[in-house]
This record gives structure tokens, sequence and C-alpha cells, in this order.
């Protein structure tokens, strides 16, 4: 009986250790950064899944300040120290990792002893408006694209630093080091000074083919090269929190800092689950990105044209894009109301933009006078007052054009990849804050007749954790990750409906307002 009864204890013992080992998790913090709003995001992996928790959300504002536009950096790192406090205070537990990943061109500039030259300047700063005509006298635009494969925006790092090169900018000249976004954040997070390789791409001066800094374009252009550090392959550990930064926000042992996809896009695509050959993605946002994963990039002179990009993703694969305004459009829209008087929160519009008439308005998102902040429903207005369509003048009708505009931009783009790939897409993943918005997924299901899968939400934070248990080897690789994101995550399918007919008479207005807008 004595015997029995031990056994019993060795099984209830054993019973009691394997749950333990089943709840045990590795704990990893992502900080994700968004051109209008910034989150940590916990992911605590037991080994299948990951089960998330946000810490900390904060508000991404720019500051004009003497007519520029900058972005407020050091408030930024307040947030990000804050939301390591949060987690030690709330959960404790030591950390596997912690990652920063942000928006794609902008960096700041630091002196020899390693400190900050001047706050960071905003991509939608007017500093680069004549940038694109004036690089194109020195090195044609063809040359450009044939090394950097990289779509031609004024806002990329390339503009900025040739707009600092035109007006000799001191802050350039006394330039010991440049630091992209990410890179900054995990400087002041680890003290180790290094350049990740998926958001130096987006930078329009990195040799596509070589995946190293196109030196040579640089020179001609009399941008510094001494300034740039080697691109480091996402998934690097560069270091560990400083013991500062570790102590102040209470931070237990030592926490390895992970240089993963520094570009939130980059996360956010290694996080779609299913996404293959025959599937393309829309990560949604401030900024939709609208293309395909490929294992080489594309550069061709339609690609050009079409003005295509190839910008670097996780496991040597190509993010093969176009990147288009997004739901900039109404986040600047709810602003400039706000401004005059009237508040409306994000259920209101949808709900107002779901009962607004269909295709009564059109805009081209891509049009230069929606780049800069200000009053873009007048600017829309104006726009259909010039091609001939009656203005929205109503909530509902402003974000319904919106919406409607951007699902055929996204059509546009889809059609345009499929012509390089030489691939038939047959789903459309879209990630992102904008895979909420439920009207502008149906309409894209519609406008481009495919399925549209909507979901992560959180995918470029999800990502971003999700690459760091690949970097500590607590996943194999990117193909396990998403898998594991798979099985963490719910996700909504919208089948097309029945209106091709109208889609595509609004498809052929569309493609004439592209035509006729004016010159930027």
């Amino acid at each position: 009986m004595a015997e029995a009864a031990a056994r019993a204890r060795t099984r209830a013992h054993a019973s009691a250790h394997a749950r333990a080992h089943a709840r045990a998790t590795t704990n990893y913090l992502a900080v994700d950064l968004g051109a209008s709003s910034g989150k940590m995001l916990l992911g605590r992996f037991d080994g299948e899944r990951f089960d998330y928790h946000e810490v900390h959300r904060f508000e991404n504002v720019p500051v004009r300040v003497l007519g520029s536009l900058h972005w407020d950096t050091l408030r930024l790192w307040h947030e990000i120290t804050t939301g390591l406090s949060a987690y030690a205070h709330t959960y404790g537990a030591p950390l596997a990792g912690v990652s920063v990943d942000t928006w794609g061109v902008d960096f700041g500039l630091l002196d020899e002893t390693g400190a900050l030259l001047g706050n960071p300047y905003h991509y939608r700063d007017a500093r680069v408006d004549t940038m694109v005509a004036k690089v194109a006298e020195v090195v044609p635009a063809e040359d450009l694209y044939a090394t950097t494969g990289i779509q031609t925006m004024a806002i990329n790092t390339l503009y900025q630093l040739y707009s600092m090169v035109q007006r000799r900018d001191p802050q350039l000249e006394l330039a010991h080091t440049l630091l992209l976004t990410p890179d900054l954040f995990h400087y002041w997070l680890s003290g180790a000074l290094t350049c990740e390789y998926t958001i130096a791409s987006t930078t329009q001066m990195l040799d596509v083919h070589e995946r190293q800094w196109a030196t040579a374009r640089l020179r001609e252009l009399a941008i510094p090269t001494d300034i740039l550090l080697p691109p480091l392959p996402p998934g690097t550990v560069i270091g560990e929190v400083r013991g500062e930064v570790a102590g102040e926000a209470g931070l237990a042992g030592d926490v390895p800092v992970i240089a993963t996809g520094g570009h939130d896009t980059a996360g956010a695509v290694a996080a779609i689950p299913d996404l293959d050959q025959h599937s393309a993605f829309i990560s949604s946002g401030t900024w939709s990105l609208v293309g395909m994963e490929v294992p080489q990039p594309i550069v061709t002179d339609t690609g050009r044209i079409l003005n295509i990009t190839n910008e670097g993703g996780v496991g040597g694969t190509i993010r093969l894009l176009r990147n288009v305004p997004g739901l900039w459009l109404l986040q600047e829209s709810k602003r400039q109301w706000e401004r005059e008087g009237h508040v409306y929160d994000w259920e209101e519009i949808a709900r107002q933009a779901a009962d607004a008439a269909a295709f009564r308005s059109l805009i081209d998102p891509d049009a230069p006078e929606f780049l800069r902040p200000g009053d873009l429903p007048a600017a829309m207005r104006a726009f259909c007052a010039r091609s001939a369509q009656p203005p929205p003048e109503t909530v509902g009708e402003v974000a319904r054009c919106c919406l409607e505009s951007l699902a055929l931009r996204y059509r546009w783009v889809l059609e345009a990849l499929e012509r390089l790939t030489g691939r038939t897409i047959e789903t459309v993943h879209v990630v992102g804050g904008g895979s909420r918005n439920e009207l502008l997924n149906q309409c894209t299901a519609d406008a481009f007749g495919r399925p549209v899968v909507a979901g992560p939400v959180e995918s470029s934070a999800i990502g971003n954790l999700m690459l760091q248990a690949v970097a500590r080897g607590h996943l194999d690789g990117i193909a396990a990750g998403r898998r594991a994101v798979a099985a963490s995550i719910t996700r909504r399918t919208f089948e097309p409906q029945r209106r091709a007919e109208a889609w595509e008479e609004a498809f052929a207005r569309f493609l004439g307002l592209l035509e006729t807008r004016p010159a930027p």
C-alpha cells in the first residue's frame, strides 16, 4: 500500500512538473514604432505559440519648429524606457530579448563622441521638395534604379541627405555616424553602433544586388560614405541593454538587444502565415505597402516605370512592393475635422463611410498634394473639382472617397506585380492596423476580385517577436515562426461580392485620373 501511495505521489509530481513545464515561457519584448503611434508588445512563447500582451502604447506626434518638421525623438526614447519599466513592474521575469522596429528612411546623425546632432527630421518635411529632380541631374533615374532597385520617392534617405549637401548643412559636415531610426534606439539601448539590413534597404542608397552601400553612386552626389556602417543581417544579437537603462527600468538579468527586421514592414511580412508565391500582402497603416515576397530582386525598366521597389526582407528574401499613402489620408482628415471642432471616433467615421454613396468621388492617393500635413479634405475637394467629379463634402463622402481610391490603387499595384513576376495572385493578405477596416478590406476584395485575408493586426510587433525567437534559436527559421504565429492569432476572410461591373467602371475612371493629374 505504501508502495502504491509512493507511485501515486510520483505520478502526481510528474504531472505537476509537466503542467509547470507546459506553462513555462520565454519572454520577448517588441518596440514597434509606427509613423503615427508606438507600442510595446510582450510575446510569451511556450514552444508552440505566442501569448501576446500590450505593455505600453503611445502617440508619435511630429513637431514643427522654425518651419521644419521633426520627429519628437527624445519623447519616443522616454516612452521606450517607460515601457521597459512597465514590463519590469508588471511581469518581472527575465527577457530573452528586446528589439526595435520603425518606419523607414529617417535617421539621426551622431558626432564623434556619439552625441545626437540635432533632432531628426520628419520625412514629410518640405526640404526634399525639389531633390528628386536635382539628384536626377547628377545620376539619371535609370542608373539609380538599376543600382538600388528602389522606388523613387522624395521622402527617401538619399534625397534627404542630398538636400543637406545642397544647403551645406553643418550637421552633415560634423557627422561621424549615420544611424537609421531603429539603429539609433538600439544604440541608446545597448551602446552598439550598428546598421540593420532591412532598414538600410529603404534608403535608396543600398546596392540591391550586392546588398552593400552603393558608394560609387553616393560619391557622385557628394554624400559622405564614411558615416555609413556596414549592414548586418536581420536576426543579429548586437549586445545587451546597458546597465544604466536596465537598472533604472528594474529589468532582471542581462537582456539581449536583437536587430531583427529594423523596418516595420520586414517584420510585418515575416509574420504572415501562408504567404506563398500565389499570394500578395498589404501592410496597411499610415502607409500601405503592397507587394509580394520574391527570392531575388527584379530590376527592370518596366519596374522602374511602374515605380516598384525592391526592399530587403528577412531570410534572404526581397519584398517587391510599392508604397501607397494608405490610411494617412483618413488620419490627416480626422485631424482636420478636429481642428475645425468636430471630433469623430473611428467607428463613427466607418459607419458614415459605409452609408455614403459608392464611387461618387475618386482621387489618386499618390498625388503630391496629399503628401503634406494640412487640410486634406479641402485638397480632395480641389482634386475632384479639377477632374470634373462631385467634391466629397460630408465626413462619410470623404472617408468613402479615401477607401475606394485606396482599393483601386491596390488593384493597380497588384496587377503590376503580376506582370512583373509572371505569377497569378490568388489571395491577398492584409496585415497591420488597417486590417481592422472592414470596408477597406471588402473594397479591396471587390476591386481586385480575389479573397482578402485580414490579420494579424499587430503584424510588425508580432514579426519582431517571432524573429527574436528565431535569432535566439527558440524557433527553427521563418517557416516555423509563421506556423507559430498562425497558431497564435485569428484571421478573417473577405470574399469578393457580385459588383464586378461597377468596380470595372470605377477602375476605368481611376486610370483616367492617373493620366490627367498635374505633374508634381
